[in-house]
Parts: C-alpha cells; sequence; structure tokens
C-alpha cells in the first residue's frame, strides 16, 4: 500500500470505527456493561444476610463476586437465625469453591475497609451490594455511586431521613442501576396484591394491618451494655462502628444484635417496615403519610428497641383509595380476627389484612400471595389482568438493570420512599411524640427533639456529602 492509500484508508478505518466502537458510557449511559459481558460485583458486609445475598449472585452465570469486604474475618452465627459461621473468610472461602468449579485459577479478594477498596481499586469490580448493619448503608452506597459503582443495598436503605432523601437524589442524578433489598416486592404475591386493590374487588377501603412477631434479640437486657469484652481476634471494632463514636466491644452489639440498639439498627419497624408497608403503599401508590403515632410495648431504656409496638400511619386519598389508616403491630400483636374470614381459618403469624365494604384481601408477609374472603367474594372474583411487570428476581433484575434493561422495580428513587415511611415509624417510636410530617421542610411539626433523628449524628471524617 502507497503511504497516501495507507492515510486514506485510516481515515476510513476511524471513521467507521467511531461509528461502530462507541464506549461503554456513551450506548448506556455511566457504567454499562454490555448485555454479553460479566458484572463483577463486591460484596460489602459478610454477615448472615451478607451470605445469603452471596449466594443468590452465584445463581446467575454472568455474574462473578470478586471481592469481600468485611471488618471482621469471622462472624459466628450458631445461637442466631442465619446458623453456621459467616465473615470475610469464610464467604470468600465459599465463593471460591464455587467459581472454582468452573477456573480453578480463581481466587476471591478479601479487604477489611470498603473506604479504601472503593479509593483503590476502581477496575476490581463494577457494582456493590452492601449487606451492612443499617448504620453503614448510607455511607457504603454515597461512596459506591460516585465512584461510578452500581449498588444494591439491603432495606432500609438508610438509618435516617435525610439520608433517604440524600441517596435517592444522587442516584437519579448518576444514571446507575440501583436495587434495595426488600426482596417481597419481585414476588408474584405482591404484584396480584396491588392489582386486586387497583382493581376495587374490596369495594371502599376501611383500613390496613401489616403485623410482624419480630422482638429484641437482646430479651434479657433492659439497658445497653456497661460492660467491656475483648475485641474478637480479626475484628475492626472502629470501623464496624463507623459514623457512630466508638463503644466498647460487648456481644450484645455484634453480630446481628445491634437491631436492639438505636445507633445502629431500628427495631422491628426498621427491619421489617420495607417488606411489609410495601403492598399498601405500592399497590395504592400512597404518598407519605401525613400523621404517625406509635405506642411501644415492654420499654425499658431509650437507647433502645421496645419489645414491640402498635402504632398508625394516616395516609391522604389517592386515585385508588379514600384517606386510610394503616395500623402496625410487632412483638405478638395481630389484628383481631375478620368477620368475614372463617372461623376456622387463622390469620398467618406474619402478614398484611386489607378490609374493604365488601371483604377483606389477607397476604402472608413480604409479598406473600394474595387471598380473599368471604369465600362467596373469592369464587365470585376473576383475578385481574396482569398490569404490572413480572419479576425475573430481585437481584437478576438489578443485574439486567446494569446490563440496561428497565430499572429495578425497587431501584432507590422507590426504595428510599419505603424507607422513609418506615422512619416515621421509628421517629414516632423514638420522640414518643405524634408526627405530623411536614414532607416539603422534612419536618415533625411541633416535635423539636425529632431534627436530630431526622439528620443523624456522624463523628469526624464519616459526615454525609452530596458527591
Amino acid at each position: 500500500m502507497q503511504p497516501s492509500d495507507r492515510r486514506t484508508f485510516l481515515k476510513s478505518a476511524a471513521v467507521v470505527s467511531a461509528a461502530t466502537i462507541v464506549p461503554r458510557h456513551v450506548l448506556g449511559g455511566p457504567g454499562h456493561i454490555a448485555p454479553s459481558d460479566r458484572v463483577n460485583v463486591a460484596l460489602i458486609g459478610a454477615g448472615g444476610r451478607g451470605l445469603q445475598n452471596a449466594r443468590e449472585l452465584m445463581k446467575l452465570s454472568d455474574v462473578r463476586i470478586s471481592t469481600v469486604i468485611d471488618p471482621a474475618e469471622r462472624w459466628d452465627l450458631k445461637d442466631f437465625y442465619y446458623r453456621g459461621v459467616s465473615g470475610r473468610l469464610p464467604v470468600c472461602s465459599e465463593i471460591e469453591k464455587h467459581y472454582q468449579r468452573t477456573d480453578a485459577n480463581f481466587r476471591c479478594q478479601g479487604h477489611v475497609d470498603f473506604r479504601r477498596a472503593i479509593e483503590d481499586l476502581p477496575n476490581e469490580f463494577d457494582a456493590v451490594l452492601c449487606a451492612t448493619p443499617d448504620h453503614l448503608h448510607a455511607s457504603v452506597s454515597l461512596r459506591s455511586l460516585a465512584a461510578g459503582k452500581h449498588v444494591y443495598c439491603e432495606k432500609p436503605l438508610t438509618h435516617n431521613i435525610a439520608e433517604a432523601r440524600l441517596i435517592a437524589k444522587v442516584a437519579e442524578d448518576s444514571g446507575l442501576a440501583t436495587q434495595m433489598g426488600n426482596q417481597g416486592h419481585s414476588t408474584e404475591g405482591i404484584r396480584q396484591t396491588c392489582e386486586w386493590l387497583r382493581s376495587g374487588v374490596l369495594g371502599e377501603l376501611k383500613s390496613i394491618h401489616s403485623w410482624v412477631p419480630a422482638t429484641r434479640w437482646n430479651p434479657g437486657l433492659t439497658a445497653p451494655p456497661t460492660q467491656s469484652q475483648p475485641v474478637p481476634k480479626g475484628l475492626d471494632w472502629d470501623l464496624w462502628c463507623g459514623p457512630r463514636q466508638p463503644i466498647d466491644f460487648n456481644s450484645a452489639y455484634a453480630p446481628v444484635s445491634w437491631r436492639d440498639f438505636w445507633q445502629f439498627g431500628l427495631g422491628a419497624m426498621g427491619d421489617f417496615g420495607c417488606h411489609d408497608l410495601d403492598s399498601a403503599v405500592w399497590g395504592l401508590e400512597l404518598g407519605m403519610p401525613t400523621r404517625v403515632e406509635m405506642f411501644p410495648a415492654g420499654q425499658t431504656h431509650s437507647a433502645m428497641i421496645p419489645f414491640g409496638e402498635v402504632g398508625y400511619f394516616d395516609f391522604a386519598a389517592t386515585k385508588h383509595t379514600g384517606p386510610i389508616r394503616l395500623q402496625w403491630y410487632s412483638g405478638g400483636p395481630r389484628p383481631a380476627h375478620p368477620d368475614a374470614m372463617p372461623d376456622n381459618v387463622q390469620l398467618p403469624r406474619r402478614g398484611v389484612l386489607f378490609v374493604g365494604e365488601k371483604g377483606v384481601m389477607v397476604c402472608g408477609g413480604a409479598g406473600g400471595a394474595p387471598t380473599l374472603y368471604p369465600l362467596e367474594l373469592q369464587e365470585s372474583s376473576t383475578p385481574p389482568q396482569p398490569t404490572i411487570k413480572r419479576s425475573a428476581g430481585h437481584h437478576r433484575d438489578w443485574i439486567d438493570a446494569i446490563k440496561g434493561g428497565d430499572p429495578a422495580s425497587s431501584e432507590f428513587g422507590y426504595g428510599a420512599k419505603l424507607t422513609e415511611v418506615t422512619l416515621l415509624g421509628v421517629l414516632a417510636l423514638r420522640t414518643a411524640s405524634v408526627i405530623d410530617w411536614n414532607q416539603a421542610e422534612m419536618k415533625a411539626t411541633g416535635v423539636a427533639s425529632a431534627d436530630p433523628i431526622i439528620h443523624g449524628d456522624y463523628r469526624d471524617g464519616w459526615k454525609l456529602d452530596r458527591p
């Protein structure tokens, strides 16, 4: 080829290349990954829930968990719901064994500090799954979004309302794929519930009830522990405390039972609200509650969650319902047995009940399938046509969104809304006040003690700023 011909060829090739080979971020927005590519995920938080999430991701052939980040080498969970062991080393080991079935050279990277990993390893992973304790959710999610990582974060999305507002905005501006970990949102049951509600099968709605049996993890503890215990080997306790002022280690705090203490967790309301308020908020397209009131059961110390609670969320009318009250129960109480249900049919141990003028609808917790009563209503009603897109799976939907598919249905915009509703219940509990909520100003009218809870408290170096 002559020099002049070669120059002409190269110019033409450059034009063709520019037209056909476009950078990923141009094709699909920030962090875009082609549908044919594998998504590398970092798991941040390798406790019991983190391990459960890892096992879900390992079912997906186009996902690889490349990194596990946790301040603890090992968590002993034999005395808790999760059983077994977890932590950075056991979870890395299980992940390696899984992927080495097809790739003998695979190694899972383990790291202690998520801040350093996100900053120092920009190309090691495309996305982050956050399964830390609640008080770290916002720190992990915001840093990850700022670094261009897609984020899945366990529920509740944040520990306070200001964090929820911030994360919703940052996620929207980022264009990245997000998903909150309220897995019941992806069930067939919750979609059927929403479609029945919108069909008007119950007539005018009278009330909604949601209940969970959850109570304290430390049933014999009446105040935060005062005794210091040795920090377990391999645990960076200062990092585990994260944005909170460091306290002496005690096994009453970790693992798992941190939910009993307001500085780290949010009790049954925070743990289950994003699951079991979901069908009402989504199905009826409810806005923020205008008023929330909570009554604790077995309260022993202001720094700890109560053993249970009963409370009320009042919502304004929507196109699907008039003004409606949702009653919440935890720790054992349940609504009265509805007259429309047969006497030999019991309410589930955990569930949601919609009461209307024509009958009731009962659903299992976390997106359980709906059942109509009385039996005559059940037999005479034709299930509505599906109007809500069905889910391929909670984690699958997030991965598909990363690859340019539709946003996951509990993306951070919706996740933050549901979290804020939940946190208003927490706010009413913690302040022992009626919360008349001014959504525009993010204020509890006339309750000065609410402001520090709404905005949270952070030690030096952990204050959350918009990236």
